[in-house]
């Protein structure tokens, strides 16, 4: 039997490292204790999670909704959503900030011609969620001077600090993790506005990955969100509770792909 993989990578802040490898411990005991075999000890650090969502050997992951939903190379099963207690979430949504630097414009039509900063071009929160937003406002196709890829939400905001970037959109968890390990990154930023909600980053398995084992996973979910020995290890990652979800849940994320492209504005420019 090989080893699997796992990862935990869209949430993996510095400061949130030690309770990513708490809550995989946890999960993976609970496996082992249901007669999974090949559970890894350890969660994937070493490469991107972009390529950890193609491995078909992938145990445990957690994906962003709008690669899920379009990526048809894609071989994944969803096992439950989160459910975030930080501002912008809730009742397994969550929205993205619109950020940009403490004492620029507050207004979205402000920022027409200036430059945005994403941390990938299939990002549901820093892409998708903000071409909708900004998609009423685009003329011609087109609405920002410049579209810069930094590779991580961590990344934009950085940009916008140095002035590389005026503006970006920040998944709300990512924004509470920031502000609480880094305040003085986050004191040196603005929030302007909202996008609309999004489903959060499910939880996923391998489409591969036997019904067994989809149901152990299920069950260990289950188990870790009430545990009151992890109570610490949720607040560190802002986990409130993991509910039972589908893909169903993020077909509105192609929706709002649509919508844009109906309105003129197919590619965030």
């Amino acid at each position: 039997m090989r080893t699997g993989t796992a990862s935990l990578g869209m949430y993996d802040h510095a400061s949130q490292r030690d309770a990513n490898d708490r809550l995989w411990a946890a999960i993976a005991r609970i496996l082992r204790d249901r007669g999974v075999a090949g559970v890894p000890d350890r969660l994937e650090r070493g490469r991107s999670v972009q390529d950890s969502w193609h491995d078909p050997d992938l145990l445990f992951g957690q994906i962003c909704g709008f690669p899920l939903i379009t990526d048809t190379t894609l071989a994944l099963r969803v096992l439950a959503l989160p459910v975030y207690d930080t501002p912008g979430s809730g009742a397994a949504l969550h929205r993205s900030f619109l950020v940009t630097r403490q004492g620029d414009a507050t207004t979205l039509d402000a920022y027409r011609g200036r430059r945005a900063a994403i941390n990938d071009r299939q990002s549901n929160t820093g892409m998708n969620l903000l071409r909708a937003a900004v998609a009423p406002f685009a003329t011609g196709g087109r609405f920002f001077g410049e579209v810069r890829e930094t590779g991580a939400h961590r990344q934009s905001l950085s940009a916008i600090v140095m002035g590389d970037a005026d503006i970006a959109a920040i998944d709300a968890v990512t924004f509470a993790a920031i502000a609480r390990a880094e305040p003085e990154l986050a004191e040196s930023l603005q929030t302007i506005g909202t996008t609309v909600a999004s489903s959060t980053p499910p939880f996923v398995t391998a489409r591969g990955t036997s019904i067994e084992t989809v149901a152990a996973l299920r069950i260990a979910l289950a188990d870790v969100a009430a545990d009151p020995g992890l109570a610490d290890v949720r607040a560190a990652l802002f986990l409130a509770d993991i509910v039972p979800g589908s893909v169903d849940r993020f077909v509105p994320l192609r929706t709002l792909e649509i919508d844009a492209a109906i309105a003129g504005y197919p590619d965030l420019c």
